[in-house]
């Protein structure tokens, strides 16, 4: 059993590793040939309702991902084959209504998204979306592949399979490069569409992929015994759908931030840079910090023991305040470099520099409180109360909705601006902070009602002494670099980020250890 889990996850980290490769040098190339230009602007439009459907939901640890794993796995090849056909078929032809439907009103659903476009964006963010329709039924199938798959232990696959739309993406855009090299009066391949192409391309790669690998565990056959397993088949329906709607209200925060980055030229296209550079190392904090602490939630929680819930939660609370706060501070104090070198080259410009290198600082400012909410929201599910969350993430759309709209303005048909606190795109990034924050405290003074007792004040001082911390770690190497910076080269930043890097962690550490708040104090020790 041993040797069998250590070659799954060695076989999932493999193939995770080069499928975020691929997707790091996939955004290169992107903003190399587009920049933060009316091109990849519209196609950030564009892409919000396939890939919602594309990764959200059809995704790895989706609701089509997650619904069939749990339904599959315990069942032999002949009736995980009947359910599985039998709920692609159903499903596959949903979501080709929901295509259809999106195809034929592409332009009201760009208007209703992003009202504020000018008007060449939205002829080409409509022209995307169609090109991108297809995508919405290919999802279904893919998403309830990914599922079947793992069920039956076939990992690599479906790790490795969101890396078929990366390269698509980085061969079209190469083979752009190469064909208006070639013809410099003609720019066939380089076109409004290019990216929705290579991402339908992708995407039908990926079908393919899936198709074959499903025909050779045998899972997706037509059978006599059509009319059995319903209850099974029920089940995987059952576990779809509030799972769907949980992720919907998700979503719908992404609609309110791109409804008012409308507003503002070239917002989405840096939105979507800045949120890359944050993401990546949230997602491995997020996996590491919380993951682990996870199942020992659910076993203190299911043996009625407490206070050893209470023990694992606040060391996470700790490691998540001094590893987010390290972050926060890293990305501020080297924002210029860390997006000079990713970026800059072709048409990512210095102005796409300056918008994206602020857009990163405004992200920076927020990723304590969005990882924070995360492990607060999942120990809630662990304890199996999930009311407050979800309640809760109600109550951020509409506190979402007002601090966009006050943080860029609060513009007014008839009146103008109400608030002088126009931040632009930058506001937007900040109002999702704010959200989180108010969201945090709620979760936090909430846990009493559980039985579950937070110091809050000592993790408050806590806060305020890792912040303090993180301030000077940031003034110290800021006025250090601030005077050496000053080559233009990408191997100068790399060396300048490595020793940053290193320097930073040092006074960091070692300031967090001298204040006693950079490991758990013995009271909550387990």
């Amino acid at each position: 059993m041993h040797s069998y889990l250590k070659n799954n996850v060695a076989s999932i980290s493999f193939a995770t590793s080069l499928s975020k490769v691929a997707g790091f040098i996939r955004q290169i190339f992107i903003a190399a040939t587009f920049g933060i230009g009316i091109t990849y602007d519209a196609y950030n439009y564009a892409y919000i309702i396939p890939g919602f459907l594309l990764i959200i939901i059809g995704g790895i640890n989706g609701p089509l991902h997650n619904a069939v794993v749990a339904v599959l796995t315990p069942l032999k090849r002949r009736e995980g084959r009947i359910i599985f056909t039998k709920v692609v078929i159903k499903l596959t032809l949903l979501f080709f209504i929901l295509g259809v439907v999106v195809y034929f009103n592409s332009s009201f659903l760009i208007n209703f998204i992003a009202p504020n476009l000018n008007v060449e964006a939205k002829s080409i963010a409509t022209y995307q979306l169609r090109i991108l329709t297809p995508c919405i039924p290919l999802s279904a199938f893919i998403g309830l592949s990914f599922g079947a798959l793992n069920s039956r232990n076939k990992f690599f696959m479906s790790s490795i399979s969101p890396a078929l739309t990366s390269l698509t993406t980085i061969l079209f855009i190469s083979a752009s490069w190469i064909f208006t090299h070639q013809n410099t009066n003609s720019n066939y391949l380089f076109y409004s569409g290019l990216l929705a192409k290579a991402t339908l391309t992708g995407t039908c790669i990926q079908f393919a992929v899936q198709c074959w690998e499903i025909n050779k565990i045998g899972l997706f056959r037509f059978d006599s015994a059509w009319h059995v397993f319903k209850n099974e088949e029920k089940r995987i329906f059952n576990l779809i759908a509030p799972a769907i709607i949980s992720s919907g209200v998700g979503q719908i925060n992404v609609f309110v931030d791109m409804f008012f980055a409308s507003s503002f030229q070239g917002a989405a296209s840096g939105l979507a840079y800045g949120n890359f550079l944050i993401q990546a190392p949230l997602g491995v904090l997020s996996n590491a910090l919380i993951l682990p602490l996870l199942p020992n939630f659910s076993k203190f929680n299911s043996n009625k023991e407490i206070r050893n819930l209470e023990k694992v939660l606040i060391s996470g609370i700790e490691y998540c305040l001094l590893t987010t706060i390290f972050l926060t501070g890293f990305f501020i104090t080297f924002n210029n470099q860390i997006v000079q070198f990713v970026f800059q080259r072709g048409a990512f410009n210095s102005e796409a520099v300056f918008l994206v290198k602020n857009i990163l600082i405004a992200y920076a400012v927020g990723i304590p409180f969005y990882l924070y909410k995360d492990l607060l929201v999942r120990t809630y599910y662990a304890i199996e109360n999930p009311k407050l969350p979800f309640k809760l993430s109600l109550a951020g759309i509409i506190l979402n909705v007002f601090f966009d709209w006050f943080l860029v303005g609060a513009p007014t048909i008839n009146f103008g601006n109400l608030s002088p606190y126009n931040f632009g795109v930058i506001g937007i990034i900040l109002s999702s902070g704010i959200v989180n924050l108010i969201i945090c405290i709620f979760l936090t003074t909430n846990f009493n009602i559980y039985g579950i007792n937070i110091p809050k004040t000592i993790l408050l001082k806590k806060f305020v002494f890792i912040s303090l911390a993180c301030f000077i770690s940031s003034t110290i190497c800021y006025s250090v670099i601030k005077d050496i910076n000053g080559f233009n080269s990408n191997i100068w930043d790399v060396f300048l980020l490595v020793m940053g890097f290193l320097a930073f962690s040092i006074i960091y550490f070692s300031i967090t250890k001298l204040l006693g708040v950079n490991k758990l104090t013995p009271s909550i020790k387990i």
